[in-house]
């Protein structure tokens, strides 16, 4: 019995672990909910705190708690939130009661522990610590803190790193040309700056689209309370909260202009998950991109090396894999998949309130972290360090038929597939076979059929 303690709440009395933070309510939802033992990720742990430290100063603000109250639980938030340590007190499954309020009140009853100590006196859970606060506008709320503050510090710059590391690899290689593909066939060459440029492109896209959906993580369901109405709050506190939210953070905050919308959806989540899948499969193109070109070394295309990593086989001495762009690949499939259910979290909305919220919390932090490590790791263990086979690049040009495409002006395109069509069957270099069959000069037909002239495009 020197392993727990009683704690009561409305539905009566329950053990508790005896080193526990939390209490009767919390220790309810952990026998409730043994599902899968994976817990709600820290940032959205440490969004919620902020979300209580936050209203606390407001209620002080507006009259609602004494200073005294304030400043305890603003101090326990503080130490939960400096001590990863104290993380442990947070042990609730992501599958718990669809509105995230064992998450709630797990979080109230910690803090009231910390702040009972602090203060010297009880402080309560849900009078002190929840006041002006419903599980059904916290969770929601902390969900779009913990994402914009996760784009902020995590996906955001790892994003930018990689489209410049990109962009510093196109202009470092850029002037190599290769043969172009289309439908994985030999296509008319490219430089090698161009194909680079182009994922850097698409990086740029997924940047701009994300910055595009801040703003509306900024809005906040804080202050409807219970179902929108905002019963039990000061009509003040949603704007204060904010206000107190945005001094904690950088970030400016404000209520949502319709808390019904904020607190019966979840569109803005829903719309961020999507974004994130897009940027996954933007990964997943450049990944494979990159081990096709890094295929072989000899009897794939072997036009670049990625650098050496590990050993790629335990039975094949010598062998090396692309595992760098094979963990991104993995990545981009989880991050979709994550999507997916998300989606079909955010159809469910239920009249005035989503009841699956901690599924949603936890898949789009997932996904930040995930490809905020993936984007880096591309970045600098792929795209960095590989290596141009200039020799094998220069094989596969010369003996490239589709060069020809550069003489349908002048010959036409029946006579320039005819020519292309003895070159494949023959094995020759293009330049041979329309030097026989053009009767055009050899200096003309090697200007018309320089893949560096015609990787510019034109006549």
């Amino acid at each position: 019995m020197d392993t727990v303690r009683m704690e009561r709440d409305s539905m009566g009395e329950l053990a508790v672990p005896a080193d526990a933070l939390y209490g009767a309510q919390t220790q309810r939802a952990v026998q409730n909910f043994p599902v899968s033992g994976q817990r709600l990720p820290e940032d959205f742990i440490r969004a919620l705190l902020l979300a209580k430290l936050a209203a606390a100063r407001a209620n002080v603000a507006l009259g609602q708690l004494t200073a005294e109250q304030g400043d305890a639980i603003a101090a326990a938030c503080r130490q939960l939130l400096d001590d990863a340590a104290l993380m442990t007190h947070f042990p609730l499954d992501v599958y718990q009661t669809g509105s995230g309020t064992s998450s709630n009140m797990n979080a109230n009853e910690v803090i009231a522990t910390l702040a009972s100590r602090v203060l010297g006196s009880a402080v309560s859970a849900n009078d002190h610590v929840n006041c002006a606060q419903s599980s059904n506008d916290t969770i929601p709320s902390a969900i779009h803190i913990a994402a914009a503050l996760a784009l902020r510090e995590q996906l955001l710059p790892a994003l930018q790193h990689l489209q410049q590391i990109t962009q510093a690899k196109a202009l470092q290689v850029g002037h190599h040309v290769k043969t172009g593909r289309t439908h994985l066939m030999d296509a008319m060459p490219v430089r090698l700056g161009q194909s680079l440029n182009g994922w850097a492109q698409q990086i740029a896209a997924n940047l701009g689209r994300l910055q595009q959906l801040r703003p509306g993580l900024l809005q906040l369901a804080q202050g409807g309370t219970a179902v929108g109405t905002g019963i039990n709050a000061d009509p003040r506190f949603a704007a204060r909260f904010c206000a107190e939210l945005q001094a904690l953070t950088g970030l400016a905050f404000a209520p949502a202009p319709d808390y019904f919308a904020a607190m019966g959806a979840q569109d803005t989540a829903v719309a961020l998950s999507g974004q994130l899948r897009t940027t996954a499969v933007s990964l997943m193109k450049i990944a494979n991109d990159l081990r096709w070109m890094n295929s072989g070394p000899l009897a794939g295309l072997g036009e670049i090396e990625l650098e050496a990593l590990q050993p790629g086989s335990s039975i094949m001495p010598g062998k090396v894999n692309p595992v760098i762009p094979e963990a991104v690949c993995m990545v981009a499939a989880q991050v979709i998949g994550l999507d997916a259910a998300v989606a079909v979290a955010g159809q469910s909305g239920n009249f005035e309130l989503n009841v699956m919220l901690p599924l949603i919390a936890s898949n789009l932090l997932s996904s930040i972290a995930l490809l905020a490590s993936a984007s880096r790791l591309l970045a600098d263990k792929a795209i960095a360090g590989f290596s141009v086979n200039e020799a094998r690049l220069q094989q596969a040009l010369a003996r490239n038929p589709i060069l020809v495409t550069a003489l349908n002006p002048v010959i036409g395109y029946a006579r320039a597939a005819e020519i292309a069509k003895q070159a494949y069957r023959e094995g020759r270099a293009i330049i041979d076979v329309a030097a026989e069959n053009t009767g055009l000069d050899r200096d003309e037909l090697a200007r018309l059929l320089d893949p560096a002239r015609l990787t510019h495009g034109g006549l």
